[in-house]
């Protein structure tokens, strides 16, 4: 039994990478899918494809308007919050609008999702929640000191959510996400992610530069893991599953010099000059967490997470979408 079909959905940030790509997948399950985006960040490429769909539709919109979130909100059963603004660096350089966007745009969804009575409020929540924790594998009950406002931003997220199902009755599920990674991931900007950032460079044949000695490991999750967390936590049945937070992730670290190498070699498959780019590295980046490796057990528990996509898996699939994208 599909339980999303002619299910009607919000996704916020729908224009954006994660958004996009869940926007996709609710479509094929046959749910009818409203999206809400400012393009501050999304692109409107991305939800090109799903324009003439009959079940799709667009409002256009900032999450920082009551009157914005109340009408996206109207008659939805399921509320997919995707829509922040990322990045530990520009969370640095602007902490009002990182904090304007991620808490004030986030409680007023919270708001317009309990006034419309939504069945469930699936949020994106962060890795970066853990802060100066140096525990691992990460669990979700231990975390520690927040080390950016970004991280300060997406943990008050939790706790609005959790007194909002508490004192209101609002189901809600937090995924921390786990550097997620894959197609339609902007290569562009200042913020732009590792993976598609390094991707775009090898491409052109421009030197690698790794902040810091390389050593800093990661816990790299690919877009189709993700979007199964989402799926598994808007449809669970379990009373336990819900009013909980999980980490989604593959459950494995590696090391950025590994990452650049092992992008490389996928790359150089295409191009073979990419194989002679040079790897190089700079200073360490302000706000990063050394070490980042979850555990998924609990989702594995509780929502039957299983992901299915190990990183040579999701970068082989990332490294064919952009060569045929980007190139």
């Amino acid at each position: 039994m599909n339980e999303l079909k002619d299910k009607q959905v919000l996704v916020t940030g729908g224009a954006g990478f994660i958004g996009s790509n869940l926007i996709e997948a609710l479509l094929q399950l046959g749910a009818k899918v409203s999206c809400l985006d400012n393009f501050a960040t999304g692109h409107r490429k991305n939800i090109e494809p799903f324009m003439q769909h009959p079940a799709f539709r667009l409002m256009e919109g900032d999450i920082r308007d009551m009157q914005t979130c109340q009408k996206a909100c109207e008659g939805q059963e399921i509320i997919f919050h995707q829509a922040a603004l990322g990045s530990v660096p520009r969370s640095i350089k602007d902490p009002a609008t990182t904090n304007a966007v991620n808490i004030s745009g986030s409680l007023n969804m919270l708001i317009a999702a309990r006034d419309a009575g939504a069945k469930r409020f699936v949020y994106a929540a962060s890795s970066s929640t853990y802060g100066d924790s140096e525990s691992l594998p990460k669990v979700e009950e231990k975390i520690g000191r927040p080390l950016s406002p970004y991280a300060i931003t997406k943990y008050v997220n939790e706790l609005y959510a959790d007194v909002f199902a508490r004192t209101y009755g609002l189901e809600s599920i937090g995924l921390r996400y786990f550097n997620v990674f894959g197609r339609r991931q902007d290569p562009e900007g200042a913020y732009a992610a590792v993976i598609p950032k390094w991707v775009k460079q090898f491409m052109r044949h421009e030197a690698i530069i790794i902040n810091g000695q390389g050593e800093y490991s990661r816990d790299f999750t690919y877009i189709d893991n993700v979007i199964q967390a989402n799926i598994k936590a808007a449809t669970t049945t379990n009373p336990e599953a819900v009013n909980q937070v999980y980490n989604v992730a593959y459950g494995d670290r590696t090391t950025l010099n590994d990452l650049a190498v092992w992008l490389r070699e996928a790359l150089a498959g295409y191009d073979a000059e990419i194989a002679a780019v040079k790897i190089t590295h700079g200073p360490y980046r302000q706000g990063d967490i050394p070490h980042s490796l979850a555990s998924i057990e609990k989702g594995r528990k509780l929502l039957g997470y299983d992901p299915q996509f190990n990183l040579k898996e999701g970068l082989k699939e990332a490294c064919k979408w952009y060569w045929e994208n980007l190139s």
